[in-house]
């Protein structure tokens, strides 16, 4: 709209000039183009409409009784609730040395009277222009900032609820109203989460499965990335009919994923900004999707790998399991192994081969595979990790591997260990745990092995073998972790819960776990 449209609102001025015909005239001239006008006779008294009143820009006259405009132009500059444009009219201070002084202290024009209306209108017009246009970018870049966090945010998610959470909290935070998301899962049924005026949170089905039901119906055909349409109000979080929905089609096969502001109509700039969030949106759901099920597919995979369930022997209790990393959907190389020798002897093996790959996998395999093909000619623990070492360095002589030994030997009472760098076994008895100190240099170092050491066990005891991937913190001390866990395990817990309770209290999973529990408990008493 141009100055000499009239009959609109174009903006609010405030007329600032001790001369109440001055402001009478410069305020007809304005109000008959469609400006609402506001007027004060001092500086103090346009400070004060300023602080209480939206104002879009300022006409403000030099020569106030009460103070210098040029010193209510300053106030209005360096107060960062005002900052309003400034066009200084004045009748008195007309010389160029005036005009240049008004400018260099921060007016945005400077007019002398007397004024023709079309320049103070085309001024006034202008002025607005500019500052309308350079608001209207600094909000783009505000909104666009918050976007590129809003997309660092939903990549970042570890999870589909804390996806949709991501994404309903970015579409707030960028169009400051509330929003909802509706993301599906993998299982097919979809999440919801709401974000704005009220605390973020998931909403399980069936709501958001009935929802997303119907606005399938308006899901986008093949080749049509979006379809923007208006939420009824029964379909709205808060049964109003303000929402605007944009659903993005993903692939054929899969359901809709949707994102609804409370914000309607929208603008053509606000749109492009939901589009580039749906986008992003889409993008994440479907990395996070790829991501977990090469997370489900390695970790089937590495099950696989291991035993599938421990061997029992009379008088003993065993658990097991394996943890892979939160965050990794490669396979690793955290590996156990029970073998029953004879009805008295049992091998207990826990080793981790270096690396998150298909290659140390299959390294561990191997490992795995001539552990117990040495354990038939040999069971001594430290013969068996020197025939490893051989192994090793020929087959794979960049590859380095833990491992820990144990011959369990319950005729005699005792235990015989040899450990390759690995975690020491950690002895629980009614007294409380201790580490069984038995240290030796990893495998694929080609050092020479150290000869087992034996331990005689009490009447009852358990044996905890862990991977490093339990413990380790990059901000915790490892003897500080390997303190808490043996100040964690008591004699009287059975070994399932006992796994249960140390998965739970070591919620770290920045590496795989592998954990193995054994425990001969105390002999009935009759």
């Amino acid at each position: 709209m141009t100055a000499g449209d009239g009959g609109e609102r174009q903006g609010v001025v405030l007329v600032v000039d001790d001369n109440p015909a001055s402001r009478y005239i410069s305020g007809s001239w304005l109000r008959r183009h469609g400006y609402e006008v506001l007027e004060a006779g001092t500086g103090g008294g346009a400070l004060g409409v300023l602080k209480n009143e939206r104002v879009d820009l300022v006409v403000l006259d030099v020569g106030l009784p009460d103070m210098s405009g040029l010193d209510v132009c300053d106030h209005i500059k360096n107060d960062p609730s005002m900052m309003q444009p400034v066009i200084h009219l004045s009748a008195t201070s007309i010389r160029g040395a005036d005009r240049a002084r008004g400018l260099n202290r921060g007016a945005d024009a400077y007019l002398t009277e007397p004024v023709e209306p079309d320049e103070l209108l085309a001024t006034v017009h202008s002025v607005l222009r500019y500052y309308r246009a350079r608001a209207a970018a600094e909000d783009l870049a505000v909104r666009l900032a918050r976007l590129e966090h809003a997309t660092h945010a939903m990549h970042a998610a570890t999870g589909f609820d804390r996806l949709t959470a991501a994404i309903a909290a970015g579409a707030s935070d960028i169009f400051d109203t509330r929003a909802m998301a509706l993301v599906p899962a993998p299982d097919g049924q979809p999440l919801r989460a709401l974000a704005g005026d009220r605390p973020i949170g998931t909403t399980p089905p069936p709501a958001p499965r009935q929802l997303l039901d119907d606005l399938t119906v308006h899901a986008p055909q093949p080749g049509t990335p979006t379809v923007r349409r208006r939420l009824l109000p029964e379909e709205a979080p808060d049964g109003t009919g303000e929402w605007e929905a944009l659903l993005l089609s993903p692939r054929h096969d899969r359901s809709p994923l949707c994102i609804a502001v409370r914000l309607s109509p929208l603008t053509d700039e606000q749109e492009s900004l939901l589009i580039q969030l749906g986008r992003a949106a889409m993008l994440a759901t479907d990395a996070l999707r790829l991501h977990t099920e090469e997370h489900n597919l390695a970790l089937t995979l590495q099950r696989s790998f291991l035993p599938s369930e421990p061997p029992r022997a009379e008088g003993l209790e065993t658990a097991v399991r394996y943890v892979p990393a939160a965050d990794n959907a490669e396979i690793g190389g955290d590996f156990y192994e029970l073998i029953g020798l004879d009805a008295d002897r049992t091998l207990i093996a826990i080793g981790d081969v270096a690396g998150h790959s298909i290659h140390a996998a299959t390294v561990m395999v191997e490992l795995r595979h001539a552990l117990r093909a040495y354990a038939v000619d040999d069971d001594d623990p430290a013969e068996i990790l020197r025939r490893l070492e051989r192994m090793l360095a020929r087959y794979h002589p960049s590859e380095f591997a833990t491992l820990c030994l144990l011959l369990l030997d319950r005729s005699r009472n005792e235990v015989r260990i040899a450990n390759a760098g690995h975690l020491p076994p950690l002895l629980v008895h009614d007294g409380g745990g201790e580490y069984l100190e038995v240290y030796g240099a990893m495998l694929g170092l080609g050092v020479p092995k150290r000869a087992s050491s034996v331990h005689t066990l009490p009447p009852a005891w358990s044996i905890v073998l862990v991977t490093d991937g339990l413990i380790e913190a990059p901000s915790i001390d490892l003897d500080d972790s390997l303190e808490e866990l043996r100040g964690a395990v008591c004699l009287d817990t059975e070994p399932e819960e006992l796994c249960t309770q140390l998965l739970e209290r070591f919620d770290r999973r920045s590496d795989d776990i592998a954990l193995l529990v054994i425990r001969k408990p105390a002999p009935a008493v009759n």
